[in-house]
C-alpha cells in the first residue's frame, strides 16, 4: 500500500503496518441522525477479544443476545480483521473504526483493533505502540476514535498489548506511556478499552488519572488452569454509576473465543444518575 512503512521480519515473515496514517478502515451502518440521550445519560462500554477473529457468527449471538453487552456505545474488539469487523458492525447497525497492527504470521491475515459505536465516529485513527513481540516481532497499534454523542464527545480507544511472554513489564509500561501520551491533550472524557494482557496494568493508569471501574472483574481469560484478569475498562473523566450491577464479565461467551467480554456502565462524576439495569 503506497504510503506505508512497513517492517518485515524475514525469520517469521511478520509484516508490520507502522505508518501512523494508516491503514486504517471505517464502516458506517448505524443511523444517520440518532435522536442523542438525555444530557449525563449513562455510557455503556463493552470489550471482547474475539481471538483472530475466527468465530465472528459466535460472537454476533453473544453481543446481541447478552444483555449487559446489548446497546453499546462503544464496543472495543481485539484481534480482529477487517471483514469480521465489519460484519459485526452490519449485524448489530454500528459505525466502525479497525486498526491492524500487522499480518499475524499465525493466519497470515490483518490482525488489530476496532471500536464500534450506535453514534458518529469522528477523528478516526491509530497509535503505533513501540517494541515488537518476541518471537512473532508483532507491533501493535491502537485504534482512536471520538464519539459524538449528541452535544457529549468521548475519545476511545481500543488496545491488545502482547502476552508476559511477548514483551517485559518495562516495554508493556512503555507502550501505556506512548498512548496515554496521545490522550493527554484531550479536554473530554476518555475511554481505554481491551486486553492488556497484564493486571498489574492498571495501577499505570490509575496514576495518570484515569478510574478503574473493572479492576474487581475476576477471571476474564485463562492461561491453562490458571484464571487471568486482563481485559479491562479505563476512564478519565467518567466512573462507574453507584449500582451493584455497575460491571461485570460474560462467562457464557458460546465458544465465540478464549476471552470473556467485559462491559461497564459510566457516568460523569457529579451526575447523581442512578444505574439503569443491565440491558435496558
Amino acid at each position: 500500500m503506497l504510503g506505508l512503512a512497513i517492517a518485515v521480519c524475514a525469520a517469521c515473515a511478520t509484516v508490520n503496518y507502522l505508518d501512523p496514517a494508516g491503514p486504517l478502515h471505517e464502516e458506517r451502518f448505524a443511523e444517520a441522525s440518532p435522536s442523542p440521550p438525555p444530557p449525563g445519560a449513562p455510557l455503556r462500554v463493552v470489550t471482547f477479544n474475539i481471538a483472530y477473529a475466527v468465530k465472528i457468527d459466535l460472537a454476533i449471538d453473544v453481543l446481541r443476545d447478552t444483555p449487559q453487552l446489548r446497546n453499546p456505545d462503544v464496543l472495543a474488539l481485539q484481534e480482529m480483521d477487517a471483514p469480521g469487523t465489519e460484519r459485526i458492525a452490519r449485524d448489530l447497525g454500528m459505525n466502525s473504526v479497525f486498526v491492524p497492527s500487522a499480518v499475524h504470521p499465525k493466519t497470515d491475515r490483518d490482525f488489530g483493533c476496532a471500536i464500534l459505536s450506535p453514534w458518529p465516529l469522528v477523528e478516526a485513527g491509530k497509535v503505533v505502540l513501540p517494541i515488537g513481540a518476541f518471537g512473532s516481532r508483532v507491533r501493535r497499534s491502537a485504534a482512536r476514535a471520538t464519539v459524538v454523542r449528541g452535544d457529549e464527545r468521548l475519545l476511545s480507544y481500543s488496545v491488545h498489548l502482547p502476552s508476559p511472554l511477548g514483551v517485559t513489564g518495562a516495554a508493556r509500561r512503555q507502550q501505556l506511556e506512548v498512548l496515554l501520551a496521545d490522550a493527554a491533550g484531550f479536554t473530554g472524557p476518555v475511554v481505554v478499552a481491551g486486553d492488556f494482557n497484564s493486571h498489574d496494568v492498571g495501577r499505570q493508569l490509575v496514576k495518570a488519572g484515569y478510574s478503574w471501574p473493572t479492576r474487581d472483574v475476576g477471571t476474564t481469560s485463562k492461561f491453562f488452569f490458571f484464571g487471568m484478569s486482563i481485559d479491562h475498562i479505563f476512564a478519565r473523566g467518567l466512573v462507574a454509576i453507584s449500582s451493584v450491577e455497575s460491571f461485570g464479565s460474560v462467562k457464557e461467551n458460546r465458544g465465540a473465543s478464549d476471552h470473556r467480554p467485559v462491559w461497564v456502565i459510566l457516568v460523569a462524576p457529579d451526575e447523581p444518575a442512578e444505574g439503569e439495569p443491565p440491558g435496558a
